[in-house]
Protein backbone atom coordinates (compact mmCIF):
# COMPACT_ATOMS: atom_id res chain seq x y z
CA UNK A 1 0.00 0.00 0.00
CA UNK A 2 3.04 2.20 0.60
CA UNK A 3 4.18 3.65 -2.35
CA UNK A 4 7.64 3.38 -2.71
CA UNK A 5 8.95 7.87 -3.42
CA UNK A 6 7.71 9.57 -6.58
CA UNK A 7 9.25 12.72 -7.81
CA UNK A 8 6.90 15.49 -8.03
CA UNK A 9 5.33 16.33 -11.41
CA UNK A 10 3.81 19.32 -12.68
CA UNK A 11 0.95 19.13 -15.04
CA UNK A 12 0.11 21.62 -17.71
CA UNK A 13 -2.97 19.73 -19.45
CA UNK A 14 -6.14 17.99 -18.33
CA UNK A 15 -8.71 17.30 -20.12
CA UNK A 16 -12.28 18.43 -18.62
CA UNK A 17 -14.35 15.71 -16.88
CA UNK A 18 -18.00 16.59 -17.87
CA UNK A 19 -19.41 13.15 -19.54
CA UNK A 20 -22.55 10.93 -18.42
CA UNK A 21 -22.53 8.67 -15.71
CA UNK A 22 -23.81 5.39 -14.86
CA UNK A 23 -25.92 3.73 -12.30
CA UNK A 24 -22.77 1.25 -11.15
CA UNK A 25 -23.91 -1.59 -11.13
CA UNK A 26 -22.60 -4.91 -12.68
CA UNK A 27 -24.32 -6.81 -15.43
CA UNK A 28 -25.98 -9.73 -14.71
CA UNK A 29 -24.61 -11.31 -18.09
CA UNK A 30 -21.67 -12.03 -16.36
CA UNK A 31 -23.12 -14.33 -14.17
CA UNK A 32 -21.36 -17.54 -14.85
CA UNK A 33 -22.09 -21.16 -14.92
CA UNK A 34 -23.80 -21.14 -11.72
CA UNK A 35 -26.39 -18.87 -12.49
CA UNK A 36 -26.10 -16.73 -9.32
CA UNK A 37 -26.47 -13.05 -9.87
CA UNK A 38 -23.79 -10.82 -10.46
CA UNK A 39 -22.17 -8.92 -7.72
CA UNK A 40 -23.11 -5.37 -6.95
CA UNK A 41 -22.51 -2.59 -4.61
CA UNK A 42 -25.81 -2.89 -2.67
CA UNK A 43 -24.97 -0.77 0.25
CA UNK A 44 -22.46 1.73 -0.21
CA UNK A 45 -19.07 0.36 1.08
CA UNK A 46 -17.37 1.58 4.05
CA UNK A 47 -13.81 -0.33 4.91
CA UNK A 48 -10.05 -0.05 5.81
CA UNK A 49 -6.89 -1.30 5.03
CA UNK A 50 -4.74 -3.15 7.52
CA UNK A 51 -6.67 -3.97 10.45
CA UNK A 52 -6.07 -6.25 13.50
CA UNK A 53 -7.68 -9.72 13.64
CA UNK A 54 -11.16 -10.12 13.32
CA UNK A 55 -12.13 -11.15 16.81
CA UNK A 56 -15.53 -10.27 18.72
CA UNK A 57 -14.32 -7.22 19.78
CA UNK A 58 -12.97 -5.73 17.01
CA UNK A 59 -15.74 -6.72 14.69
CA UNK A 60 -18.33 -5.02 17.71
CA UNK A 61 -16.28 -1.44 17.19
CA UNK A 62 -15.73 -1.66 13.70
CA UNK A 63 -19.65 -2.29 13.42
CA UNK A 64 -20.17 0.96 16.25
CA UNK A 65 -17.91 3.11 14.16
CA UNK A 66 -20.04 2.61 10.62
CA UNK A 67 -17.75 0.11 8.50
CA UNK A 68 -19.92 -3.22 6.97
CA UNK A 69 -16.72 -4.48 4.83
CA UNK A 70 -14.32 -6.30 7.16
CA UNK A 71 -10.77 -8.09 6.09
CA UNK A 72 -10.62 -11.87 7.23
CA UNK A 73 -10.08 -15.30 6.74
CA UNK A 74 -12.04 -17.93 6.41
CA UNK A 75 -12.64 -18.90 9.75
CA UNK A 76 -13.62 -15.87 11.06
CA UNK A 77 -16.16 -15.19 8.31
CA UNK A 78 -18.82 -16.67 11.31
CA UNK A 79 -17.64 -13.10 13.04
CA UNK A 80 -18.21 -10.57 10.43
CA UNK A 81 -21.71 -12.35 10.04
CA UNK A 82 -22.55 -11.83 14.10
CA UNK A 83 -22.32 -8.60 13.53
CA UNK A 84 -23.59 -7.93 10.53
CA UNK A 85 -20.40 -7.30 8.53
CA UNK A 86 -19.41 -8.50 4.79
CA UNK A 87 -16.10 -10.19 4.67
CA UNK A 88 -13.14 -9.05 2.18
CA UNK A 89 -11.44 -12.63 2.34
CA UNK A 90 -7.74 -13.18 2.63
CA UNK A 91 -6.38 -16.29 1.54
CA UNK A 92 -3.02 -16.89 -0.23
CA UNK A 93 -4.57 -19.63 -3.16
CA UNK A 94 -6.01 -16.14 -4.41
CA UNK A 95 -2.73 -15.18 -6.39
CA UNK A 96 -2.89 -16.28 -10.40
CA UNK A 97 0.20 -18.51 -9.55
CA UNK A 98 -2.47 -20.88 -8.29
CA UNK A 99 -3.62 -21.80 -11.66
CA UNK A 100 -0.39 -22.78 -13.09
CA UNK A 101 -0.40 -25.51 -10.68
CA UNK A 102 -3.17 -28.28 -10.41
CA UNK A 103 -3.01 -29.50 -7.01
CA UNK A 104 -3.27 -25.32 -5.98
CA UNK A 105 -6.05 -25.40 -8.10
CA UNK A 106 -7.83 -28.22 -6.29
CA UNK A 107 -7.24 -26.17 -3.38
CA UNK A 108 -9.11 -22.95 -4.42
CA UNK A 109 -12.27 -24.50 -6.06
CA UNK A 110 -12.67 -26.35 -2.65
CA UNK A 111 -11.89 -22.95 -1.02
CA UNK A 112 -14.76 -20.96 -2.88
CA UNK A 113 -16.73 -24.36 -2.78
CA UNK A 114 -16.82 -23.52 1.14
CA UNK A 115 -16.95 -19.96 1.52
CA UNK A 116 -19.67 -18.86 -1.52
CA UNK A 117 -22.47 -19.95 0.75
CA UNK A 118 -21.27 -18.10 3.56
CA UNK A 119 -23.80 -15.28 4.50
CA UNK A 120 -20.84 -12.85 5.22
CA UNK A 121 -18.74 -12.85 2.02
CA UNK A 122 -19.02 -10.10 -0.07
CA UNK A 123 -15.07 -10.35 -2.13
CA UNK A 124 -11.65 -11.97 -2.57
CA UNK A 125 -9.01 -10.24 -1.78
CA UNK A 126 -6.34 -10.48 -4.92
CA UNK A 127 -3.90 -8.04 -4.62
CA UNK A 128 -3.12 -4.24 -4.27
CA UNK A 129 -0.98 -2.01 -6.65
CA UNK A 130 0.03 -4.69 -9.81
CA UNK A 131 1.63 -3.21 -12.28
CA UNK A 132 0.44 -3.39 -16.03
CA UNK A 133 2.32 -6.39 -16.91
CA UNK A 134 0.38 -8.64 -13.97
CA UNK A 135 -2.64 -7.82 -15.74
CA UNK A 136 -3.02 -10.76 -17.84
CA UNK A 137 -2.44 -13.26 -15.06
CA UNK A 138 -4.96 -11.51 -12.56
CA UNK A 139 -7.30 -11.68 -15.50
CA UNK A 140 -7.12 -15.34 -15.92
CA UNK A 141 -7.83 -15.34 -11.93
CA UNK A 142 -10.86 -13.28 -11.97
CA UNK A 143 -12.23 -14.66 -15.05
CA UNK A 144 -11.63 -18.13 -12.97
CA UNK A 145 -13.34 -16.50 -10.02
CA UNK A 146 -16.18 -15.06 -11.81
CA UNK A 147 -17.38 -18.27 -13.39
CA UNK A 148 -16.76 -20.16 -10.19
CA UNK A 149 -18.61 -17.42 -7.82
CA UNK A 150 -20.36 -14.64 -9.59
CA UNK A 151 -22.11 -13.07 -6.64
CA UNK A 152 -18.71 -12.16 -5.35
CA UNK A 153 -16.31 -9.48 -5.88
CA UNK A 154 -12.44 -10.03 -7.16
CA UNK A 155 -10.99 -7.28 -5.46
CA UNK A 156 -7.96 -5.72 -6.69
CA UNK A 157 -6.99 -1.93 -5.53
CA UNK A 158 -5.01 0.31 -8.31
CA UNK A 159 -1.71 3.12 -7.73
CA UNK A 160 -2.39 6.55 -7.25
CA UNK A 161 -1.23 8.98 -10.26
CA UNK A 162 1.93 9.73 -8.62
CA UNK A 163 3.01 6.58 -9.11
CA UNK A 164 5.73 6.74 -11.70
CA UNK A 165 5.85 4.79 -15.20
CA UNK A 166 7.66 1.65 -13.59
CA UNK A 167 5.27 1.08 -11.15
CA UNK A 168 2.50 1.82 -13.31
CA UNK A 169 3.85 -0.25 -16.46
CA UNK A 170 2.79 2.31 -18.60
CA UNK A 171 4.81 5.08 -20.48
CA UNK A 172 4.29 9.19 -20.47
CA UNK A 173 3.59 11.89 -19.06
CA UNK A 174 0.62 11.79 -15.57
CA UNK A 175 -2.15 12.12 -17.77
CA UNK A 176 -1.40 9.86 -20.50
CA UNK A 177 0.31 7.21 -18.54
CA UNK A 178 -2.20 6.96 -15.84
CA UNK A 179 -5.15 6.68 -18.18
CA UNK A 180 -3.41 3.97 -19.98
CA UNK A 181 -3.13 2.31 -16.71
CA UNK A 182 -6.50 2.20 -16.34
CA UNK A 183 -7.70 1.41 -19.47
CA UNK A 184 -5.57 -1.62 -19.52
CA UNK A 185 -7.10 -2.96 -16.32
CA UNK A 186 -10.31 -2.60 -17.39
CA UNK A 187 -9.78 -4.31 -20.62
CA UNK A 188 -7.79 -7.03 -19.74
CA UNK A 189 -8.94 -7.55 -16.12
CA UNK A 190 -12.58 -7.03 -16.64
CA UNK A 191 -12.93 -5.43 -12.83
CA UNK A 192 -16.27 -5.84 -10.88
CA UNK A 193 -15.05 -2.16 -9.29
CA UNK A 194 -12.08 0.35 -9.59
CA UNK A 195 -10.27 0.89 -6.64
CA UNK A 196 -7.42 3.30 -5.78
CA UNK A 197 -5.73 4.81 -3.32
CA UNK A 198 -4.41 8.13 -2.80
CA UNK A 199 -2.82 10.04 0.08
CA UNK A 200 -3.10 13.49 -0.34
CA UNK A 201 -1.49 15.20 3.43
CA UNK A 202 2.66 15.29 3.44
CA UNK A 203 4.23 17.78 5.95
CA UNK A 204 3.67 21.49 5.05
CA UNK A 205 1.49 21.05 2.55
CA UNK A 206 -1.13 19.06 0.11
CA UNK A 207 -0.61 16.63 -2.78
CA UNK A 208 -2.01 18.52 -6.09
CA UNK A 209 -3.26 15.50 -7.72
CA UNK A 210 -6.23 14.42 -5.42
CA UNK A 211 -8.41 16.10 -7.75
CA UNK A 212 -7.23 14.70 -10.54
CA UNK A 213 -6.55 11.41 -9.56
CA UNK A 214 -10.35 11.29 -8.09
CA UNK A 215 -11.78 13.04 -11.63
CA UNK A 216 -9.65 10.25 -13.89
CA UNK A 217 -10.92 7.23 -11.89
CA UNK A 218 -14.37 8.21 -11.80
CA UNK A 219 -14.26 8.81 -15.72
CA UNK A 220 -12.50 5.71 -16.54
CA UNK A 221 -15.32 3.87 -14.16
CA UNK A 222 -18.31 5.94 -15.93
CA UNK A 223 -17.20 4.41 -19.39
CA UNK A 224 -16.53 1.22 -17.73
CA UNK A 225 -20.17 1.01 -15.98
CA UNK A 226 -18.30 0.38 -12.81
CA UNK A 227 -18.72 1.50 -8.88
CA UNK A 228 -15.68 3.15 -7.50
CA UNK A 229 -13.94 2.98 -4.23
CA UNK A 230 -11.35 5.60 -2.62
CA UNK A 231 -8.68 4.59 0.10
CA UNK A 232 -7.97 7.89 1.90
CA UNK A 233 -5.17 8.61 4.41
CA UNK A 234 -5.62 8.11 8.08
CA UNK A 235 -2.47 7.91 9.19
CA UNK A 236 1.19 8.70 8.46
CA UNK A 237 4.13 6.08 8.20
CA UNK A 238 7.09 8.37 7.21
CA UNK A 239 8.58 11.63 8.44
CA UNK A 240 7.08 13.58 4.96
CA UNK A 241 3.80 12.44 5.67
CA UNK A 242 1.21 13.98 8.51
CA UNK A 243 -1.58 12.36 10.36
CA UNK A 244 -4.97 13.91 8.93
CA UNK A 245 -7.35 15.37 11.38
CA UNK A 246 -10.68 14.94 11.96
CA UNK A 247 -11.44 17.74 9.30
CA UNK A 248 -9.27 16.76 6.50
CA UNK A 249 -10.67 13.34 6.39
CA UNK A 250 -14.10 14.48 6.85
CA UNK A 251 -13.13 16.43 3.56
CA UNK A 252 -11.67 13.25 2.32
CA UNK A 253 -14.90 11.42 2.68
CA UNK A 254 -17.56 14.14 1.36
CA UNK A 255 -15.54 15.13 -1.80
CA UNK A 256 -14.97 11.07 -2.75
CA UNK A 257 -19.24 11.09 -2.09
CA UNK A 258 -19.37 14.42 -4.03
CA UNK A 259 -18.14 12.32 -7.34
CA UNK A 260 -20.19 9.29 -7.14
CA UNK A 261 -17.85 7.05 -5.07
CA UNK A 262 -19.63 3.85 -3.98
CA UNK A 263 -16.88 3.16 -1.70
CA UNK A 264 -14.52 4.91 0.81
CA UNK A 265 -11.32 3.17 2.12
CA UNK A 266 -9.30 4.24 5.34
CA UNK A 267 -5.25 3.52 5.28
CA UNK A 268 -4.73 2.64 8.18
CA UNK A 269 -7.31 1.12 10.62
CA UNK A 270 -4.59 0.05 13.13
CA UNK A 271 -1.40 -1.52 11.94
CA UNK A 272 2.46 -1.40 13.61
CA UNK A 273 4.87 0.90 12.21
CA UNK A 274 1.99 3.94 11.73
CA UNK A 275 0.98 7.07 13.74
CA UNK A 276 -2.64 8.24 13.96
CA UNK A 277 -5.38 5.74 12.42
CA UNK A 278 -8.72 4.51 13.75
CA UNK A 279 -7.63 2.46 16.60
CA UNK A 280 -4.50 1.83 18.55
CA UNK A 281 -2.53 -1.29 19.05
CA UNK A 282 -4.78 -2.34 22.04
CA UNK A 283 -8.32 -1.87 20.51
CA UNK A 284 -8.42 2.16 22.17
CA UNK A 285 -10.41 4.11 19.21
CA UNK A 286 -8.74 7.77 18.15
CA UNK A 287 -9.97 10.51 17.91
CA UNK A 288 -10.56 9.53 14.20
CA UNK A 289 -12.56 6.81 15.12
CA UNK A 290 -15.43 8.84 16.79
CA UNK A 291 -15.80 11.33 13.91
CA UNK A 292 -16.27 8.38 11.44
CA UNK A 293 -18.88 7.23 13.47
CA UNK A 294 -20.93 10.03 11.95
CA UNK A 295 -19.23 10.41 8.73
CA UNK A 296 -19.34 6.79 7.55
CA UNK A 297 -23.08 6.58 8.14
CA UNK A 298 -23.49 9.94 6.16
CA UNK A 299 -21.30 8.59 3.81
CA UNK A 300 -23.06 5.54 3.32
CA UNK A 301 -26.75 7.72 2.90
CA UNK A 302 -25.42 10.10 0.25
CA UNK A 303 -23.91 7.47 -1.71
CA UNK A 304 -27.11 5.65 -1.55
CA UNK A 305 -29.03 8.33 -2.45
CA UNK A 306 -26.32 9.41 -6.29
CA UNK A 307 -25.99 5.25 -6.82
CA UNK A 308 -29.11 5.41 -9.20
CA UNK A 309 -28.12 8.78 -11.11
CA UNK A 310 -25.38 9.78 -13.35
CA UNK A 311 -22.85 12.30 -12.39
CA UNK A 312 -22.77 15.09 -15.54
CA UNK A 313 -20.20 17.44 -14.38
CA UNK A 314 -17.69 18.13 -11.00
CA UNK A 315 -16.83 21.93 -10.85
CA UNK A 316 -14.20 24.01 -8.41
CA UNK A 317 -15.47 27.53 -7.51
CA UNK A 318 -12.07 28.58 -6.14
CA UNK A 319 -9.47 25.59 -6.84
CA UNK A 320 -7.55 25.54 -10.02
CA UNK A 321 -5.13 22.58 -9.12
CA UNK A 322 -5.01 19.90 -12.00
CA UNK A 323 -8.12 18.01 -12.37
CA UNK A 324 -10.13 21.22 -10.93
CA UNK A 325 -13.09 22.30 -13.72
CA UNK A 326 -14.73 26.00 -12.98
CA UNK A 327 -18.27 26.23 -12.10
CA UNK A 328 -19.71 27.42 -15.69
CA UNK A 329 -21.43 30.81 -15.66
CA UNK A 330 -24.51 28.91 -17.57
CA UNK A 331 -24.77 25.80 -14.92
CA UNK A 332 -27.94 24.33 -13.21
CA UNK A 333 -27.25 25.25 -9.88
CA UNK A 334 -24.66 27.90 -9.22
CA UNK A 335 -23.52 29.89 -5.51
CA UNK A 336 -25.43 33.02 -4.74
CA UNK A 337 -21.89 34.71 -3.54
CA UNK A 338 -23.17 37.52 -1.53
CA UNK A 339 -24.48 35.10 0.31
CA UNK A 340 -22.40 32.47 0.69
CA UNK A 341 -18.81 32.68 2.61
CA UNK A 342 -15.99 33.41 0.41
CA UNK A 343 -12.79 31.58 1.17
CA UNK A 344 -9.44 30.74 -0.56
CA UNK A 345 -10.08 27.18 -1.72
CA UNK A 346 -14.02 27.54 -1.82
CA UNK A 347 -16.26 25.00 -3.02
CA UNK A 348 -16.80 21.33 -4.82
CA UNK A 349 -19.71 21.33 -6.84
CA UNK A 350 -21.10 18.34 -8.12
CA UNK A 351 -24.37 17.76 -10.53
CA UNK A 352 -26.20 14.51 -10.89
CA UNK A 353 -29.33 13.22 -12.88
CA UNK A 354 -31.18 10.55 -13.59
CA UNK A 355 -30.82 11.25 -17.67
CA UNK A 356 -29.20 14.40 -19.23
CA UNK A 357 -31.01 16.93 -16.98
CA UNK A 358 -29.31 18.23 -13.85
CA UNK A 359 -31.49 17.49 -10.68
CA UNK A 360 -29.51 16.91 -7.89
CA UNK A 361 -26.37 19.04 -6.57
CA UNK A 362 -23.87 18.38 -3.83
CA UNK A 363 -21.37 20.84 -2.30
CA UNK A 364 -18.44 20.31 -0.56
CA UNK A 365 -16.57 22.96 1.61
CA UNK A 366 -12.98 22.42 0.55
CA UNK A 367 -11.57 24.60 3.01
CA UNK A 368 -10.97 22.07 5.48
CA UNK A 369 -10.08 24.59 8.64
CA UNK A 370 -13.21 26.19 8.86
CA UNK A 371 -16.96 26.07 8.69
CA UNK A 372 -18.48 28.06 5.61
CA UNK A 373 -21.62 29.10 4.74
CA UNK A 374 -23.32 28.22 0.72
CA UNK A 375 -26.34 29.20 -0.12
CA UNK A 376 -27.15 27.25 -3.52
CA UNK A 377 -29.33 28.29 -6.04
CA UNK A 378 -30.91 26.04 -8.69
CA UNK A 379 -34.12 26.09 -11.48
CA UNK A 380 -36.67 24.99 -9.64
CA UNK A 381 -37.41 24.72 -5.77
CA UNK A 382 -34.85 23.17 -3.74
CA UNK A 383 -34.85 20.11 -0.90
CA UNK A 384 -31.56 19.49 1.00
CA UNK A 385 -31.20 15.83 2.00
CA UNK A 386 -30.81 14.94 5.62
CA UNK A 387 -28.59 12.23 6.15
CA UNK A 388 -29.58 10.92 9.72
CA UNK A 389 -32.67 10.50 9.02
CA UNK A 390 -32.42 9.42 5.08
CA UNK A 391 -35.28 12.43 4.65
CA UNK A 392 -35.26 15.70 1.97
CA UNK A 393 -36.66 18.80 3.79
CA UNK A 394 -37.53 22.28 2.34
CA UNK A 395 -38.30 22.96 -1.20
CA UNK A 396 -40.18 26.23 -0.98
CA UNK A 397 -37.58 28.34 -2.78
CA UNK A 398 -34.74 28.01 -5.37
CA UNK A 399 -32.56 28.27 -2.96
CA UNK A 400 -31.00 26.43 -0.04
CA UNK A 401 -28.52 27.93 2.42
CA UNK A 402 -26.02 25.23 3.89
CA UNK A 403 -24.20 25.17 6.89
CA UNK A 404 -20.90 22.96 6.24
CA UNK A 405 -18.22 22.09 8.70
CA UNK A 406 -15.28 21.87 7.42
CA UNK A 407 -14.79 19.50 4.47
CA UNK A 408 -18.57 18.80 4.93
CA UNK A 409 -20.75 18.47 1.76
CA UNK A 410 -24.25 18.54 1.49
CA UNK A 411 -27.13 17.43 -1.25
CA UNK A 412 -29.88 19.71 -2.58
CA UNK A 413 -32.33 18.53 -5.43
CA UNK A 414 -35.31 20.15 -7.41
CA UNK A 415 -38.03 19.93 -5.55
CA UNK A 416 -39.76 15.92 -6.59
Amino acid sequence: MILAQAAAMQIHKFVSLLAAGTCLILNAADAGSTGAKAWQVGTPIVTYWAGPALNDAAAAQMAEGGFNLVWCREDELPTAQRHGLRGLLQDALLSPATLDAAAQREKLDALIARVRTQPALDAYFITDEPSAGAFPGLGKLVAYLRERDPAHLAYINLFPTYANNEQLGTKGDVVTAYREHLRQFVDIVRPGLLSYDHYQFAVGHDNDQYFLNLAMIQRAAEDADLPFLNIVQAATWTPSMRVPNTNEVRYLVFTSAAYGAQGISYYVYCHPGHTGGIALPDGTPTPLFYELKRANREFVALAGQLQPLRLLGAYHTAMREPGCVPLPADAAFHLDEAKSTARPRGFLVTVFGRGTAATYACVVNLDYTTAATATVVGLAPLEVFEPASGRWSGGKDNSAKLELRPGEGKLVRCRQ
